[in-house]
């Protein structure tokens, strides 16, 4: 690998991090703050991940486009 950080590279760490988020919630060891506080950042998560899959949406769509013109 070469280090560099792919959208799909980054779509997948998204989603790693709100399944292990998900995991901690289900555990019930995380205080009421901090569970307050991963939920947050869950949503914070899940609005990244659909900016993506918005973009990856639209970059799609043009391309059909394009090729539907030639």
């Amino acid at each position: 690998m070469t280090g560099m950080s792919t959208p799909e590279n980054q779509l997948d760490a998204l989603i790693e991090r709100l399944e292990r988020a998900g995991e901690q919630l289900r555990s019930g060891e995380l205080s009421a703050d901090a569970a307050a506080t991963l939920v947050e950042e869950c949503a914070a998560l899940a609005g990244e991940a659909s900016v993506e899959l918005e973009r990856r949406a639209r970059v799609e769509e043009s391309a059909s486009a394009q090729g539907s013109l030639l």
